[in-house]
């Protein structure tokens, strides 16, 4: 079985400005274009929640990242975690999670993924995702895990799992064989994922600094820490890595 890779993250529930301290976050946003997955999915929280004699937990559902984005806007105050199908139709790879990240920097996103892969997981990691999980591994951890990430935080769910990769610190010493290395950076800033849309939309870093209203030298800054993060020596090779 795939273990779940669980890095250090912000608590679920922690109240974004404008938000009451008392107010907590309990529902759940699943983002997956398929429907049976979907109705597995909520028939199994339904029947955890009664079988633990927990309050039932809202799950909200998304076929495309278009139609998740829309329901994080509207119900951003409730949902807690968003479980990410990083293979949406009409989304390639990692930009459903990178326009979450951008947009709602405390949410916590649990990523799914159909490749069971080291490098897929380590850069779902350094693009914030709270954990990751393979489709062919134990989807009722998964499940565990987003629902402890409900009812406790994630940090309590993830102490309460141990799989061999906890954070990207132990993900990294898995890759020390390989050519990739992993950068200090374990989350990007708001201002690196935004200019990592820039980059894979072809601007040069003068016109990504024109668009963000940065100097060209702290775009140059944010660029390489963005290839140091993803191991790779170009931008090409970053556009070429994000988009394989």
């Amino acid at each position: 079985m795939n273990a779940p890779t669980i890095p250090p993250a912000c608590a679920a529930g922690e109240a974004p400005p404008g938000i009451g301290a008392g107010h907590t976050r309990s529902a759940i946003l699943l983002v997956d274009d398929h429907e049976l997955v979907r109705l597995g999915f909520r028939a199994l929280v339904a029947a955890q929640t009664r079988q633990a004699g927990l309050a039932a937990i809202t799950v909200h559902e998304a076929g495309t990242l278009a139609q998740a984005l829309a329901i994080q806007q509207e119900h951003d105050q409730d949902i807690a975690v968003v479980v990410l199908d990083l293979s949406l139709t009409a989304s390639r790879d990692l930009d459903g999670l990178i326009a979450f990240r951008k947009a709602w920097p405390l949410v916590t996103i649990v990523v799914l993924s159909g490749t069971a892969s080291d490098t897929v997981a380590r850069d779902a990691l350094a693009l914030g995702a709270a954990a990751f999980f393979p489709k062919s591994g134990n989807l009722g951890d998964m499940l565990d895990f987003v629902q402890a990430c409900v009812t406790h935080g994630v940090q309590s769910a993830s102490q309460r799992f141990t799989p061999p990769w906890t954070t990207l610190t132990s993900l990294s010493q898995a890759q020390r064989q390989s050519d990739t290395p992993i950068g200090s950076a374990h989350h990007l800033t708001t201002r690196q994922l935004q200019t990592l849309q820039l980059v894979l939309q072809g601007k040069s870093n003068r016109e990504i600094g024109e668009l963000t209203h940065l100097s060209e030298g702290t775009v140059k800054n944010h660029v390489s820490m963005l290839l140091l993060t993803f191991g790779v020596r170009s931008r090409s090779q970053l556009i070429s890595k994000m988009r394989s």
